[in-house]
């Protein structure tokens, strides 16, 4: 957090998980698997948790993916979010089996009368609830055809909702308003944001795939927690859920708000460069994932990988560890300084093994 200033917002628990007062924004995604197949659900979970997932969602479609919580939950480090739609029973029977968090979404969730009779339960429970707002399940957003009016309408559902449970003295909940449209979406979170502290989940829906939903989520998450705006977040992409937890660590990094361990800095070449850079970069990206405790570092580790020598020394004497390029060979340097000569093919497990040196 270095150069902008977070909102304050309520502190919750989801778990052993804070959200909001402060706390670290907090990494989330959601499985793919069908939740009536537990043990396929077990093991998406365990590979989120792999790559750094702090909190999982996993759709409850019906009652028999609700009886398999308790047996994820056996199963997995993380906590465990119930997302609900049409029909509130069975965010009755996930929080007598344990969830950590409910989700429900007030375009489809029922009646008034369904929500009051759910949030007694989830205060017995002492878990939270995120009011989770969807432009594309909204009847009220749909009929607009602006942004600020379908933003302002997605307040207002959000809003509905809040004061239902607030009427209760409930109020360990969180608030999620996602559009697949950046602009409505940042202005319903501003918008939001100035009539309560709730902590706020951030979001672009339905933002695509790997590559078009990394850009597009990048550019409406990044402008939100520039603006101090977001506690934890969902990159969601059309893709393994893997990848999003891969695309958050790096907006995160990008902004230096939280650090996945490893900086790479790598040029994008040109024809100056005379080793095979693309390759070798992506080889080191696939070599990193396999390390263990590189996220224990509250500040990345910074790489630099340059393709010529323009750049490259310049780039290589700022990290920690770096190289530049020249012709089928690469100058090596440690924390500014020359430490030797490499060739390329053995560019990766140099730097590989400085690092885990490093981790020691």
């Amino acid at each position: 957090m270095k150069f902008y200033k977070r909102s304050q917002t309520r502190k919750i628990n989801v778990g052993n998980v804070v959200i909001g007062g402060g706390s670290a924004i907090a990494i989330q995604s959601m499985t793919n698997t069908n939740t009536r197949d537990w043990k396929s659900t077990v093991k998406q979970i365990k590979q989120l948790e792999e790559v750094g997932c702090e909190i999982v969602r996993v759709s409850l479609a019906d009652m028999e993916s609700a009886y398999n919580v308790n047996k994820i939950k056996k199963n997995i480090k993380i906590p465990l979010v119930a997302d609900i739609h049409f029909d509130y029973t069975i965010a009755l029977e996930a929080i007598k089996r344990g969830i950590d968090k409910v989700r429900i979404n007030p375009g489809n969730i029922g009646s008034k009368d369904k929500v009051e009779i759910l949030v007694k339960e989830v205060k017995k429970a002492h878990i939270p609830i995120r009011i989770g707002v969807n432009a594309g399940s909204l009847k009220e957003v749909r009929k607009f055809h602006d942004n600020t009016s379908r933003a302002k309408a997605l307040t207002s559902a959000a809003m509905e909702h809040v004061r239902i449970l607030e009427k209760h003295d409930f109020f360990d909940i969180v608030v999620s308003l996602k559009a697949s449209n950046i602009d409505t979406t940042i202005q319903a979170y501003k918008i939001f944001a100035s009539k309560r502290n709730y902590p706020l989940h951030l979001g672009i829906t339905e933002s695509g795939t790997i590559s078009s939903g990394t850009v597009k989520s990048s550019a409406g998450l990044g402008i939100m927690l520039y603006d101090g705006i977001g506690d934890t977040i969902r990159v969601s992409l059309t893709a393994d859920p893997v990848e999003e937890v891969k695309v958050a660590y790096s907006l995160l990094q990008s902004l230096e708000i939280r650090s996945s361990g490893i900086e790479i800095i790598s040029c994008p070449t040109c024809s100056r460069t005379q080793v095979d850079l693309i390759k070798i970069v992506s080889d080191m990206e696939k070599k990193l994932a396999t390390i263990k405790g590189l996220r224990k570092f509250s500040n990345p580790i910074k790489v630099a990988m340059m393709g010529c020598v323009v750049n490259g020394p310049g780039e290589a004497k700022e990290a920690d560890f770096g190289i530049a390029g020249g012709k089928d060979i690469g100058i090596l340097f440690k924390n500014g300084e020359i430490i030797g000569k490499v060739k390329p093919d053995n560019w990766v497990p140099k730097l590989v093994s400085m690092i885990k040196d490093r981790l020691k």
